[in-house]
C-alpha cells in the first residue's frame, strides 16, 4: 500500500490539532478585543453617568442654599458630604464685601476715601490711588471731562460712561487699575451685586478695618462676640445681631464715631454668593450662583457653570 495516499494518522492529529489551536487562539483575541470595546464602552457610561449625577448633586446644592429659610448656618448645607454621591454648599454674604457701585455713586468722598484705604491695604501708592479712581470716576460719570488723574476718551480707549459697573471684572479695562488687578485675588473682596453696605453680620476683620475710627481691639471683641461660643462664624451657636447699636456696644464706638458711619454699614444684606460642589465617582461639578433673598422666589443674579 502506497504510504503517501493514506497519511499518518499521528500527523493528521496534530494537524487538527494546530487548526483547533488558532482557532482558539483567533477566537481568544477577538474576544479580548470586544472584552476591550466593552470595558470602553462601560467607562464612558460610566463616566457619562457620573458627571450627569454630579451635575444633578450641585444643582440640588445650589437649590438648597436659595431656599428662603436656608442661611449659612443650616447643617443640611454639609449632610451629604460623606456621601458618593453628594454635594456641599458654601454661602458667603455679598454684604461682606465692597461693592463699587455703592462706593462710586454721588461721588461721596467719605465712601471713595473707603475705597482709597482698602487700595492702600493691598499695598498700592498714594499717586496710583489717585490715578485709579479719577479714572475710575471719569469711566462712570456723564460727561467727557477728565479729572486731574484720570482719563476720558482716546483713539483706543472708550469709558462707557454709564454710570455704574456691569461687573468687577469691567475694572480691569479701566485706565490706571493694572497696579490692582495685577495682583491675585484682587476681585475677592469687590462686588456689583449687593445691597450697598457693609455687612456687619458678616464682614471680616480686614473690612472692618477700612471703617473709620474702629481699632483693632474694638474689631476683635466684637467678631469674638459674633462667633459665638465655637468662635467659628457662621454656626448655630452664633448670636442675632438684631441691632446696630449691639455692635456699637462691642466695636467700643462712641456715639459720633458711630453717627459717620451711617450709609457705610448695614444689617443683614440678603444676597448670597452660593458655591454647590457636587461629585459622583471621581467626577466634580462646581456651580456659583449670586442670589438675593426674599419673598418666595430668591433672584439669580448672576450663574457660572
Amino acid at each position: 500500500m502506497n504510504a503517501t495516499l493514506y497519511p499518518h494518522p499521528h500527523r493528521t492529529r496534530a494537524s487538527a490539532l494546530l487548526l483547533a489551536m488558532w482557532a482558539i487562539f483567533v477566537l481568544s483575541a477577538a474576544i479580548m478585543v470586544w472584552a476591550s470595546f466593552v470595558r470602553q464602552t462601560l467607562s464612558v457610561a460610566t463616566e457619562s453617568y457620573n458627571d450627569t449625577e454630579a451635575r444633578a448633586m450641585a444643582h440640588s446644592g445650589v437649590a438648597l442654599g436659595r431656599h428662603p429659610l436656608v442661611t449659612k448656618q443650616t447643617p443640611a448645607l454639609m449632610m451629604q458630604s460623606e456621601n458618593d454621591p453628594g454635594f456641599r454648599v458654601r454661602m458667603i454674604s455679598e454684604g461682606a464685601k465692597l461693592n463699587v457701585n455703592a462706593l462710586f455713586d454721588g461721588e461721596d468722598v467719605r465712601k471713595l476715601d473707603l475705597f482709597k484705604r482698602w487700595l492702600e491695604s493691598r499695598g498700592i501708592e498714594f499717586s496710583e490711588r489717585e490715578r485709579m479712581v479719577d479714572c475710575m470716576l471719569d469711566w462712570l460719570d456723564g460727561d467727557n471731562l477728565a479729572r486731574l488723574n484720570g482719563l476720558e476718551d482716546e483713539k483706543s480707549y472708550h469709558p462707557p460712561n454709564r454710570g455704574r459697573f456691569e461687573s468687577v471684572d469691567e475694572i480691569a479695562e479701566v485706565a490706571g487699575t493694572d497696579p490692582l488687578t495685577s495682583q491675585s485675588n484682587w476681585k475677592d473682596d469687590l462686588t456689583t451685586f449687593s445691597q450697598g453696605t457693609i455687612d456687619l453680620t458678616s464682614a471680616d476683620a480686614h473690612i472692618l478695618r477700612l471703617l473709620p475710627g474702629l481699632n483693632d481691639p474694638g474689631i476683635e471683641r466684637f467678631l469674638q462676640w459674633r462667633r459665638g461660643a465655637d468662635q467659628i462664624d457662621g454656626t448655630l451657636d452664633d448670636p442675632r445681631l438684631e441691632k446696630l447699636e449691639i455692635a456699637q456696644v462691642f466695636l467700643g464706638a462712641d456715639k459720633n464715631t458711630f453717627s459717620s458711619l451711617v450709609g457705610l454699614i448695614g444689617l443683614r444684606d440678603n444676597t448670597w454668593h452660593i458655591t454647590a460642589v457636587g461629585w459622583s465617582g471621581k467626577v466634580i461639578r462646581q456651580i456659583e450662583v449670586v442670589t438675593r433673598k426674599g419673598g418666595q422666589t430668591p433672584q439669580i443674579l448672576d450663574w457660572k457653570e
